[in-house]
């Protein structure tokens, strides 16, 4: 369903959202009052619903949804506000000053992906474990299937972009999308990514001191999952909020454990900071304590194992990415995950 619910009797304000219905290609239906409106309600992936008619529709008290939005040609008064709370509508705002978010509004509900992409989440069982590189590998196999993007949420690490050979390409970076508020559109940050045909990635340049907002992490991922069938996100073994809400976001987690004792010992660690760990996964890099073991110790299930591969660091430092062959030891536990987590969506579709 593509079609946005417009709900007004102001002429101007028509004419205008008309006009960015028009420029994001998505033709609206247009309900006149509130008994049409409710007609609709349901159906529409977004309702933008005039402050002309936000008292009249309020008063029929509509079922409960997202994506709701109260827009005026004007400044609104406060009472306004409160209005738009008994709709249930996200926000208030006035069309003048929200042109190009309305407008990404309404382009992304002419994205042609059949469903949400999937989320997956890397986090090393310890330090060393190589969870960037297995992060890069999911992608640049997952964009051979459809579009994909890694997500950067490791200030401290070696950077996503530099891992897949991006860093010299043109696009946006954390330190952009931090000073932004509102909403992002899907496709514009697909496109604004540094990338490599189906393959992007969002990071830091290089050097400069690195931190995460809450606010543009959530706006990204809700973004990145929209416009992409794959995102996957580098996570960092710090125990922080934010960290852990955004693994609690991601629809499977994989901890990246070396098989040793002391690598063991930190990957118990790292899986006892997951509550619900039904969505958590291991995948085994290197040689040594049997997978059986390490998944009794753990409690998790061993999803992927994999030997060290050789020529990995050359592959990286001549800005291929990590996997330079589908059949070699990256490549074929890269693909072996990816397959389990087509499964995995198509379970869930």
């Amino acid at each position: 369903m593509t079609t946005p619910l417009i709900v007004t009797r102001d002429q101007s304000l028509l004419d205008e959202l008309l006009r960015l219905a028009a420029a994001a290609g998505v033709s609206p239906d247009v309900a006149p009052d509130g008994g049409a409106a409710l007609r609709g309600w349901a159906r529409a992936p977004v309702v933008l619903l005039g402050a002309d008619l936000a008292e009249e529709v309020a008063r029929i008290s509509p079922p409960r949804r997202p994506q709701v939005y109260v827009v005026s040609w004007a400044a609104v008064p406060d009472e306004m506000f409160r209005v738009a709370v008994a709709v249930g509508a996200e926000s208030v705002t006035e069309v003048g000053r929200s042109e190009g978010w309305l407008t990404e509004l309404l382009t992304d509900l002419g994205e042609t992906a059949p469903s949400e992409g999937l989320v997956v989440g890397v986090v090393g069982g310890s330090g060393g474990a190589g969870a960037t590189t297995f992060a890069c590998a999911l992608g640049q196999l997952g964009a051979r299937r459809g579009r994909a993007v890694v997500i950067d949420a490791d200030p401290l690490g070696p950077g996503v972009d530099r891992v897949l050979g991006l860093e010299e390409r043109h696009g946006v970076r954390w330190d952009g999308l931090c000073q932004t508020t509102g909403r992002l559109s899907a496709r514009a940050l697909r496109e604004a990514l540094p990338r490599r045909a189906d393959l992007g990635a969002l990071s830091w340049h290089a050097g400069e001191p690195a931190t995460l907002q809450a606010f543009a992490v959530r706006e990204v991922l809700s973004a990145a999952r929209r416009g992409h069938d794959l995102v996957v996100v580098d996570l960092p073994r710090t125990a922080e909020p934010l960290v852990d809400e955004v693994a609690a976001r991601c629809d499977r987690l994989l901890v990246v454990v070396v098989p040793t004792v002391a690598g063991v010992a930190s990957a118990v660690r790292t899986c006892a900071r997951h509550p619900d760990r039904s969505g958590v996964r291991l995948v085994l890099r290197g040689t040594g304590i049997d997978p059986r073991a390490v998944a009794r110790a753990t409690g998790i299930p061993v999803l992927a194992t994999m030997p060290d591969q050789r020529g990995l660091g050359e592959a990286i430092d001549l800005g291929l990415g990590p996997v330079r062959s589908r059949r070699g030891a990256l490549g074929r536990a890269a693909t072996e995950v990816l397959d389990q987590l087509m499964l995995l969506r198509a379970a869930a579709a």
